[in-house]
C-alpha cells in the first residue's frame, strides 16, 4: 500500500522537558478499523557548556581540582573521560547515579616549568 502526500495526516506533538535525560512515550491511535501504537523516545541534552580552569603550581608538584558533575536525568550515567594535554590525569570512567553529584578529580602535575 502506497500513500501519497494527500493521504498523510500530521500529528503535532509539543514536548517541554524539565531536565536532560531519556523520555519514553507511547501514542495510541484508534479508528473503527485500525489500532496503532507508536513508541517514541526523546533524548534531551543540556546546552553545551564550556569552562576554563587555571592551574598554578610549582614544577613537579601536583594540584587536584574536583569538578562536580550533576546528574539531573532519569537514569544512571557512566561517563568516559578523555584527557588531552601533557601533565593531566584523572580516572578514565566515572559513574554518576541519578539525582547525584559526583566529583571528577582532575590532576595536573607538570614535569617542567610551563
Amino acid at each position: 500500500l502506497f500513500l501519497d502526500r494527500s493521504d498523510a495526516v500530521e500529528l503535532p506533538i509539543k514536548f517541554i522537558p524539565q531536565y536532560a535525560g531519556c523520555y519514553h512515550c507511547q501514542i495510541l491511535l484508534k479508528s473503527s478499523c485500525d489500532v496503532r501504537v507508536y513508541e517514541i523516545e526523546c533524548v534531551v541534552n543540556t546546552d553545551h557548556a564550556e569552562a576554563e580552569l587555571e592551574f598554578l603550581t610549582p614544577a613537579y608538584q601536583a594540584v587536584i581540582q574536583d569538578i562536580p558533575i550533576s546528574n539531573t536525568s532519569s537514569q544512571n550515567w557512566q561517563l568516559e573521560a578523555i584527557l588531552e594535554g601533557q601533565g593531566f590525569y584523572g580516572p578514565p570512567v566515572i559513574n554518576v547515579g541519578l539525582g547525584e553529584t559526583a566529583l571528577y578529580p582532575l590532576m595536573f602535575k607538570p614535569i617542567a616549568e610551563c
